[in-house]
């Protein structure tokens, strides 16, 4: 439509950057998701995003692939470390996957800068999460700097923008506000080891924090379990 800003949306395919695309299709942007086939254990979650993306109206969707499974290093990219079950800890667990979220900004924002857009959205939360350093809001805003410090765009004068519109979120908040806008969850996969048909494990902690939300949020949780 005439007048709406390009943006770049990062989309996994899970709950949270579903409801951040939808906020981003509701401040009137047309959104350009980008997915990241990165060597993760629940790459249906991919097929999660192209469900999502369809369904929220996104002018484009692209997957692009990178190999972080040739480091390790994570519960999500090495399979002989495996997910825990056990309970979010106090420290940061192993389903850290290292530079995973400064590799995908730096490929949303490459992308950016070729649509001219001005605008990325991600999903970040630093309210009900696993403790990631880079979801906190500290890392968004240096992240910013960086990149209004690195692009031609930038020093030309085109200033990018990294929102994060649910990074002080519970994840009842997310998914009432996702609601409302009319998100499908039911499209979305979260689980950090869900089977080849999307059905989630239901004790990792993505799996937890999922169900608790809904909980929390008296709102019919729609995952598909696998037991």
């Amino acid at each position: 439509m005439p007048g709406m800003r390009n943006a770049v949306v990062l989309l996994s395919g899970g709950l949270d950057s579903a409801t951040v695309l939808a906020m981003a299709r509701e401040a009137g942007y047309d959104c350009y998701c980008l997915s990241i086939d990165y060597g993760q254990r629940h790459r249906t979650e991919l097929a999660a995003a192209a469900r999502v993306a369809r369904a929220l109206g996104a002018r484009e969707h692209r997957v692009t692939t990178l190999d972080l499974a040739a480091f390790g290093g994570s519960a999500l990219t090495d399979t002989r470390i495996a997910v825990p079950i056990s309970g979010i800890g106090s420290g940061i667990p192993v389903t850290y996957v290292p530079a995973r979220n400064t590799i995908m900004l730096s490929l949303a924002l490459a992308w950016a800068e070729v649509l001219g857009a001005r605008d990325i959205f991600f999903g970040a939360n630093a309210v009900d999460y696993s403790g990631y350093p880079d979801c906190r809001p500290a890392y968004m805003r240096a992240f910013e700097t960086m990149a209004n410090l690195a692009t031609k765009a930038a020093v030309e004068g085109a200033k990018l923008t990294l929102h994060t519109p649910i990074i002080d979120l519970t994840k009842a908040d997310i998914i009432r506000r996702g609601s409302a806008l009319g998100v499908d969850y039911a499209l979305t996969v979260s689980c950090y080891q869900a089977d080849q048909d999307g059905r989630a494990c239901g004790v990792c902690d993505s799996c937890r924090l999922r169900k608790a939300g809904f909980a929390s949020a008296g709102i019919a949780d729609p995952t598909r379990y696998a037991t």
